[in-house]
């Protein structure tokens, strides 16, 4: 039998990129054949740093070698103490946050879990405010609070307690911010269920590319404080600086009560999520939520060392707001030299999306980019959006290079 018809029916990837990938440096991914592939998909954001960057593998090959602890539960380690000192001092102090760090578990979903029960237990409510085209995980609770309806479906059962909202421009500007979510948090025959929290997420990476304004997250943060509603921000794919600073909620200036981060916090592409809490909220008894593999040693190391080389100056952030300029010129670009197919360009930082008219379109690109050696993905409710998440160190000249191919791909599909 082929590893095709041993696996699952459930993978994805592999059928939009139908290789087998061998090696992987920067921003360059190598099948078995040896063909190099430009990664603008970077582990769907997991992979901010590259593959393989050369200082952060030698912390993991000498973490390996000396015999560290690698898998310590919640016990306590030198590699935990030096991710959380760095951390801290590196990118929570400098930003004014005193947020508690919890380790919910290996992945975005189980610090998602960890908010929303978090949340209910401080609140003693159950009710969540979502927002259209969210997207916050697989799991049954993260699952809830998402709003891609084939994603759902996969639950098998009722996703309740959660209330999807407008998301920012969703009626095209036709209807004020929070219209119809202030007007049920304050009317009586409104049946809506007090909530012990709002999730959102600054861009939308999943639903398509959205980007909220900074006045819309503003607005919405100073509505939970005046009815009393726990703001969690979903930063598992925006954060560790696809948008440019280290948090994407940062040019708010707000200061959200619960933060959720996975993805590229361990720097390496290594299972590790967080989810921050600020000090009031940590009411949990011990072990009152636990999991087995919240303590992976070569994760803290990784971690540490990336926010020492990326985040101790803004180098990186500097970079990554003049790359994402440069991918919104080009984008606008096209959408100029196509003005009968309604093309969109989406997005911040270095997080941005090109929307088509239809997902069939948006494959195609992709599809044809493939062919071309660049690897892209789709978002959004109906695929219609091709998603860039290209490393946020890749050289100016390849993001020339998968500019170009993206641009070739479009020239072919849209004729």
């Amino acid at each position: 039998m082929t590893t095709s018809e041993l696996e699952s029916q459930v993978r994805s990837y592999s059928r939009s990129w139908p290789t087998v990938f061998d090696r992987a440096t920067g921003a360059t991914m190598y099948d078995t054949d040896g063909r190099a592939y430009l990664d603008f998909f970077a582990g769907a954001g997991a992979l901010n740093y590259g593959h393989n960057h050369p200082e952060l593998k030698k912390v993991v090959l000498d973490y390996l070698a000396s015999d560290r602890v690698v898998h310590s539960l919640d016990m306590f380690t030198p590699a935990r103490e030096d991710f959380l000192t760095t951390f801290h001092d590196t990118v929570l102090a400098p930003r004014g946050l005193d947020h508690k760090v919890i380790f919910p578990g290996p992945g975005g979903a189980n610090a998602v879990e960890a908010a929303l029960k978090l949340a209910r237990k401080v609140t003693g409510r159950e009710a969540v405010v979502n927002f259209t085209n969210g997207f916050h995980g697989m799991t049954l609770g993260a699952l809830s609070v998402t709003g891609n309806a084939m994603k759902r479906g996969g639950a098998g059962i009722p996703l309740v307690h959660a209330t999807p909202m407008p998301y920012d421009d969703y009626f095209d500007g036709d209807i004020p911010d929070f219209l119809y979510l202030e007007r049920l948090l304050t009317d009586a025959g409104g049946g809506m269920n007090e909530p012990a929290a709002v999730i959102v997420e600054s861009v939308q990476g999943e639903g398509g590319m959205n980007t909220a304004r900074a006045e819309w997250l503003r607005g919405l943060s100073d509505l939970c404080k005046r009815h009393g509603i726990l703001l969690i921000v979903d930063d598992i794919q925006m954060g560790c600086g696809r948008t440019g600073s280290f948090f994407s909620f940062e040019e708010a200036g707000i200061v959200p009560d619960i933060i959720t981060l996975s993805k590229s916090i361990s720097g390496f592409g290594l299972p590790m999520a967080l989810t921050l809490v600020r000090p009031e909220l940590d009411i949990w008894e011990p072990g009152e939520h636990n999991g087995t593999f919240r303590g992976i040693g070569p994760a803290f190391a990784t971690a540490a060392e990336a926010i020492r080389r990326f985040w101790s100056d803004d180098t990186l952030e500097r970079s990554t707001i003049a790359k994402g300029l440069q991918i919104e010129a080009r984008f606008n670009a096209l959408v100029a030299r196509y003005p009968d197919h309604g093309l969109v360009a989406k997005g911040r930082g270095m997080a941005r999306g090109l929307q088509f008219g239809s997902g069939d379109l948006a494959g195609a690109v992709c599809a044809e980019a493939f062919d071309r050696g660049l690897l892209v993905e789709t978002s959004g409710p109906d695929s219609e959006v091709v998603k860039l998440l290209p490393p946020l160190t890749l050289t100016d000249e390849e993001l020339d290079r998968g500019l170009t191919i993206i641009e070739e791909s479009v020239a072919v599909v849209l004729g």
